[in-house]
């Protein structure tokens, strides 16, 4: 009886706390974050192709990989969100809203996995309450990000697994969900068969054990899914990202090298040195060492107190002002689930799977230039560093007794509260307005206005000085996909140079030698320049009167905090 009564009220425990993170993940996902940047249009365009036409906007039929003005993006997360861009449109509600439901789903996930690998119900309700009031969890989950999709799709993977050591049936739906996960983020390429391979040879005793149909259907599904991503990641140019943020396509790795070198030889003519210390230099300072000393340092940056606990991701879009990616005072938890976990743990092929997944999750990240501190990037190692601070609070609370037991609590309930009040404070208040700029705010105004004005004007020029405005204008306006996959026409305007244009936008900035001092020599009278507000000095919404000679200000559009974005300027 008294078992039926704790296993329902952790049942009634478990649904308010997806409740609780669903409502922290839905309320207002129209207004904050406060505009949608370029890779959540890029997914919502993408999703709006298919939808019309049956092809990316680059013109590929059902693409594996779809290809963006940025990258080679897997393709999952953009299918998954044509049916919320079909009823919502390109919009916060049509890009963001699988994002949502996969972070519902993902904690559901951590109390299921959880408890299964460690039988202790109550250990995974907490995981699961702190997975959702993370501000890691809850920033991703808040915007078009795939890592959210990924996380749920690689924890119901290994839930599966461990349930299917004692029931074999479930191997194939383990199998499915972690061979999935390449086909939603590119970091799943490198880190799943590193997974797939540790989880085989710790367990293979009881994987082999399964009746031989279980391991055909598994090995099968696996192949089927897998395989078609292995072919699209080699054959479709789904590298090039890759390669280009490597660390080991990084080109100043000569010149560091070289200069290193330079350095010893100079020191070798002041103070001497023979063939000993020629042979060093070249053993110390190459390629390799260079490789090796910036994995090295990305790994210490990823699991620093700066980034986990103090400071975050310096991106504004992975991170909000002035805190870490987790709770300050949660660096208690995780140390005391470090020291009791690999010391009272009893299962050891768990203890190294936690390990191991902390490790193997950061290598595709370390090989990257930035990737010390890329919150995307390193989101694969939230669930054990979650499960470990869990484990940490839970084991202290066991190890105490009485009045000790009720000051822990009462003190990790209020420092949690009072941390969760001052997070979402910051996030509702202060994080609007300073990451107004990450987050691409004032594009869509500029695209509404370019979309009124165009029937006044011949040619309207969207500037690039920010970023490439062509995802902006097609998601926004939003360009018809069949005419858009034909390619963007190009064209000699003067005073610009050559630009690319789709109909009447085009797309490009004023020539340097030219500037906007000198733009009103060259601009034609049936012509709508928009120009970024960094392209002038001048704030021209508070000083209209330093407006560039010979241009007149027809509109300025700003940011929620007020600071200019852009102009819209025509011949005076």
């Amino acid at each position: 009886m008294f078992k039926k009564i704790t296993r329902s009220l952790g049942t009634v425990a478990l649904f308010l706390i997806l409740l609780a993170a669903l409502f922290l993940r839905v309320w207002r996902l129209d207004v904050v974050p406060v505009s949608l940047f370029s890779d959540e249009l890029d997914v919502g365009y993408q999703a709006y192709s298919i939808i019309k036409t049956g092809r990316d906007y680059s013109g590929t039929l059902l693409p594996l990989h779809f290809q963006s003005y940025a990258d080679s993006r897997a393709p999952l997360y953009i299918y998954s969100s044509v049916p919320t861009v079909a009823i919502f449109g390109i919009t916060p509600w049509g890009v963001r809203l699988p994002a949502v439901v996969f972070g519902v789903l993902g904690i559901w996930a951590t109390f299921l996995l959880v408890k299964e690998i460690s039988g202790k119900r109550g250990l995974g309700l907490l995981a699961a309450s702190l997975m959702t009031i993370s501000p890691w969890h809850i920033q991703y989950s808040r915007g078009a990000f795939e890592v959210t999709m990924l996380l749920a799709f690689l924890l119901f993977g290994l839930y599966f697994f461990f349930k299917s050591l004692n029931k074999p049936q479930f191997l194939w739906v383990a199998v499915t969900f972690l061979t999935f996960t390449p086909w939603i983020y590119n970091t799943a390429k490198l880190f799943t068969p590193l997974l797939m391979i540790f989880l085989f040879f710790q367990w293979k005793g009881q994987i082999l054990k399964a009746q031989g149909k279980e391991l055909i259907k598994a090995a099968a599904i696996g192949l089927v899914i897998g395989l078609p991503i292995l072919f699209a990641t080699f054959s479709q140019g789904s590298f090039k990202r890759a390669e280009y943020l490597s660390i080991f396509t990084d080109p100043t790795t000569k010149s560091e090298v070289d200069y290193s070198i330079l350095y010893d030889a100079q020191v070798r003519n002041v103070y001497g040195g023979g063939i000993t210390s020629k042979v060093l230099t070249r053993l110390v300072h190459n390629k390799f060492s260079f490789w090796g000393s910036k994995i090295i340092n990305n790994y210490i940056s990823s699991l620093s107190f700066d980034f986990l606990f103090l400071k975050g991701d310096p991106n504004l879009r992975h991170s909000i002002e002035g805190m870490g990616q987790f709770y300050k005072f949660e660096v208690v938890g995780l140390i005391l689930g470090l020291v009791l976990f690999f010391t009272r743990f009893k299962d050891k092929k768990i203890k190294l799977l936690i390990l191991f997944w902390i490790l193997a999750g950061i290598l595709p990240s370390a090989i990257t230039r930035d990737g010390g501190t890329h919150a995307t990037r390193l989101m694969i190692i939230l669930p054990p560093l979650i499960f470990l601070i869990s484990y940490g609070i839970v084991e202290t609370f066991h190890s105490l007794l009485g009045q000790k037991r009720l000051m822990l609590v009462a003190s990790f309930v209020l420092l949690y509260f009072i941390s969760f009040i001052y997070y979402e404070h910051n996030y509702w208040t202060h994080n609007i307005w300073y990451s107004e700029r990450s987050w691409h705010a004032g594009y869509k105004e500029v695209v509404d206005t370019l979309r009124e004005k165009q029937r006044e004007y011949k040619r309207i020029i969207l500037t690039n000085a920010n970023d490439d405005p062509r995802i902006f204008f097609a998601a926004y306006y939003p360009a018809k996909p069949e005419e858009w996959q034909k390619g963007l026409s190009k064209e000699k305007v003067t005073g610009f140079g050559e630009l690319e244009y789709f109909a009447k936008t085009y797309f490009g900035q004023v020539d340097g030698e030219v500037g906007l001092s000198g733009l009103g020599d060259y601009l034609d009278e049936d012509t709508l320049y928009i120009a970024s507000a960094r392209e002038i000095k001048w704030n021209l919404v508070m000083e209209p009167q330093y407006t560039p000679e010979g241009l007149k200000l027809v509109k300025a559009v700003q940011y929620p905090s007020g600071e200019p974005a852009f102009y819209f300027f025509q011949k005076n």
